[in-house]
C-alpha cells in the first residue's frame, strides 16, 4: 500500500538565513551602494523570499546598518598600551591595504562613504569612525586639538584608501605596505607632536624710507 502521507514541511534554520541575508546585503551595498540596492537582489542572492527580509530585520534601512556594522565584533581588542604608531600602522593596514572579501575588497567605512549622501548611514559612518578608530588615536595624542589631529589622521587614512580602491590611483595602487607606512608614519608623527614651532617673523626688503 502506498504512503500517502503528506511531506513535512522543511523548517527554516533562522540563524542561516540571516547570515545568508547579511552575507548577500554586505556584497550589493559594496557594490551598488544603498539606494541603488533592491531588496529583492539581496533576497534572491540569498535564495529567500524577499519577505523574510522584513520578518528578521524590519526595513532595508535597518539590514544595512547590521550589515555594514558586523565587522566590528572581528576587530582585535584594543591595547590602551600601545603606542601610537602601532595603532595607525594597524589602521593603515586594515583601511587602506585590507581585502576585506566580505565588502568585495574594501574596507566597510570607505563601503559606507558610497552612500553616505543618507543623513542616516552620514551620522552611522561618523559614529563608527570615532568608536572604533579615531577615540584611540586621540587618547594617544598631548597638547592642544587632539580632536582635531585625530580627525585629520583619520581623513588622510580614509583618503588614502579612497584613492587607492575607489580612484584607482596608480602611484598609492601599486605602492606597498611598508612604503605608505614609512611615510605615513613621518606625517603622523609631526601631527603627533602638539603645538607647533612659532613662525620666524619674516625678513624681507625694508619699505622705502623706514628707519
Amino acid at each position: 500500500m502506498a504512503d500517502t502521507t503528506a511531506p513535512q514541511p522543511r523548517r527554516r534554520n533562522r540563524a542561516a538565513t540571516r547570515g545568508a541575508l547579511l552575507d548577500a546585503a554586505r556584497l550589493r551595498f559594496s557594490r551598488q551602494g544603498f539606494d541603488a540596492t533592491g531588496v529583492r537582489e539581496i533576497a534572491s542572492d540569498a535564495g529567500v523570499d524577499p519577505a523574510l527580509v522584513f520578518r528578521y530585520f524590519g526595513s532595508k534601512e535597518k539590514l544595512y546598518t547590521e550589515a555594514m556594522c558586523a565587522y566590528t565584533a572581528k576587530e582585535q581588542v584594543v591595547d590602551r598600551q600601545r603606542p601610537l604608531s602601532h595603532l595607525t600602522d594597524s589602521l593603515l593596514r586594515e583601511i587602506v591595504h585590507g581585502d576585506w572579501q566580505e565588502f568585495d575588497g574594501e574596507h566597510p567605512l570607505l563601503v559606507m562613504l558610497r552612500s553616505s549622501a543618507r543623513p542616516a548611514v552620514r551620522e552611522q559612518l561618523c559614529s563608527r569612525l570615532w568608536e572604533s578608530q579615531l577615540a584611540d588615536v586621540t587618547d594617544r595624542l598631548d597638547g592642544e586639538d587632539a580632536a582635531l589631529r585625530a580627525e585629520m589622521i583619520g581623513a588622510l587614512l580614509l583618503g588614502m584608501g579612497v584613492m587607492r580602491s575607489v580612484v584607482g590611483s596608480p602611484a598609492l595602487g601599486e605602492a606597498s605596505f611598508e612604503q605608505t607606512r614609512a611615510l605615513v608614519g613621518r606625517l603622523v608623527r609631526v601631527l603627533a607632536e602638539g603645538d607647533a614651532p612659532t613662525a620666524r617673523p619674516h625678513r624681507g626688503r625694508r619699505a622705502p624710507g623706514s628707519g
